[in-house]
């Protein structure tokens, strides 16, 4: 596939190291000619150096022969008009629009092919918003992934000894989560390693394993492996930019939330717009600040600022002063690899965050959902499975009898969720004795069935291009 990509910034280059090592054709546009080069030395891509709403410039990026367009400049303006651009001049099929402003999102006929053609919009703010509430939500857990329009639950943790499974082969797991509770342990990391676990794969003090349940059961499974963590009450939030404010809303009235800020006039703006919330003036590094607010009674400090060396400083400071709980928006990679683990209990990075939305609207139309893990090494995908036996690999097998295909994993199937537009606009088959939303975890004995939605772990990236190929149709098959 042509894509075009517009900013090269974090989440612009990001999106093309990802898209990149899926053999996709990419050109890279942004004004910044020192952020192309070091691009163009360590990835297989074009660069051209420009104003990403000239026509000129992106005809120099091959706009006219493009299959997609995806707008990731920090300007709502820019994105918005190089859209507009693509699709009156170029004709461009897909046009997606990174939009931080919450009104286009309000108002959505203002991205119809009449206005500014967005054929999808991404709001990475919102999307790291949802994700960090999903971490409070489960203060136990590295990570909180969604599928199936939240029917489905995979979780990434962190073995402790006191969990019930440790020393215990995982084959025993149903037996302690009782009658109707099933889950499936999809993949262990031992000391950074892969592992594929069986039912005889015993876990260690230390793993990080990632299961996948119903969303209903995934509390009463997290039981099993790790120590419960008290729910969170008191939350302090380092910077007050789009992500911090958007979180502190969100937790206004659940928790005791505050937020410290540096600078005057913004401080004055979040604490018109938060109710309950307490706003501070001053520096999140401060020792003298954090323990006069009482930082070692604090369950969770959420480390936001635009800054990376700020957020670890702060993050890491919280912690020795007492706080049950850190974690820190980390921008570049090779930061969020040397300290969590640490000091810091979850180091995120925002662009690969919001990255599996993006990969969603590029991968085939099947493929509704794709999660990005261990920092862009692995994935999660949800696929559609369409067809019949004549047209399918996978119609009427069961899973056992699915070609094997090394570091992935066939780990769930929900069948009648009803799901159908945006992700699957064409809609799909469903049998007509499936309960609704039933979630099946994949047992060998399970059969796949048409309008299936099926959730493989992909232990490394490569491999996703073979699970596509697996379930894709065509007459060719047999």
């Amino acid at each position: 596939m042509r894509i075009v990509i517009l900013g090269a910034g974090q989440v612009g280059s990001s999106v093309a190291q990802s898209l990149v090592s899926e053999k996709n054709d990419i050109t890279v546009v942004d004004t910044d000619r020192t952020c192309l080069e070091n691009l163009q030395i360590r990835y297989d891509l074009r660069t051209v150096v420009g104003n990403a709403v000239l026509p000129s410039t992106l005809r120099d990026a091959g706009i006219e022969d493009a299959d997609m367009l995806i707008a990731l400049t920090k300007s709502d303006q820019t994105n918005l008009v190089a859209c507009k651009l693509a699709h009156s001049l170029f004709h461009v099929p897909t046009r997606i629009a990174r939009l931080r402003s919450r009104e286009y999102f309000d108002r959505p006929e203002l991205l119809n092919e009449d206005n500014f053609a967005v054929s999808y919009a991404l709001c990475p703010e919102q999307v790291i918003t949802d994700y960090l509430i999903k971490l409070v939500d489960f203060p136990e857990a590295l990570q909180v992934l969604s599928f199936a329009g939240g029917l489905v639950a995979l979780v990434g943790l962190r073995v402790y000894a006191d969990g019930l499974m440790v020393g215990r082969p995982l084959k025993e797991m149903s037996e302690h989560l009782g009658d109707g509770i099933e889950a499936r342990i999809a993949a262990v990391y031992r000391r950074d390693h892969p592992i594929t676990p069986t039912g005889d794969t015993v876990l260690e003090e230390g793993d990080e394993v990632f299961v996948l349940a119903a969303e209903a059961h995934i509390r009463r499974v997290l039981v099993e492996l790790r120590r419960m963590t008290k729910p969170v009450r008191r939350v302090i939030i380092a910077g007050g930019g789009n992500i911090g404010l958007r979180v502190a809303k969100r937790l206004e009235g659940r928790c005791m939330v505050k937020l410290i800020d540096h600078n005057s006039g913004r401080s004055q703006f979040i604490a018109n717009q938060l109710g309950n919330g307490l706003v501070l003036l001053g520096d999140a590094t401060d020792e003298e600040l954090l323990q006069q607010e009482a930082i070692d009674e604090s369950d969770l400090f959420m480390a936001l600022t635009n800054d990376d060396e700020d957020n670890i400083m702060s993050a890491s400071l919280a912690k020795n002063l007492g706080c049950k709980r850190v974690l820190a928006l980390i921008n570049r990679r090779v930061y969020a690899e040397l300290v969590q683990g640490g000091p810091i209990d979850i180091a995120i990075s925002p662009a690969l965050v919001s990255i599996g939305d993006l990969l969603t609207r590029v991968r085939r139309g099947f493929v509704v959902k794709v999660h990005s893990l261990r920092r862009g090494a692995a994935e999660a995908i949800e696929l559609v499975v369409h067809g019949d036996p004549k047209s399918s690999r996978v119609v009427g097998r069961r899973v056992g009898e699915l070609p094997p295909i090394e570091g992935a994993i066939v780990a769930a199937i929900v069948r009648g969720s009803g799901m159908d537009a945006p992700d699957n606009p064409s809609g799909y088959e469903v049998s007509a004795k499936a309960e609704r939303g039933q979630v099946l975890i994949a047992h060998k004995e399970v059969m796949i069935e048409s309008g299936d939605h099926v959730i493989v772990f992909c232990m490394s990236k490569k491999v996703v291009k073979k699970v596509e190929k697996l379930f894709e149709v065509g007459f060719h098959f047999f």
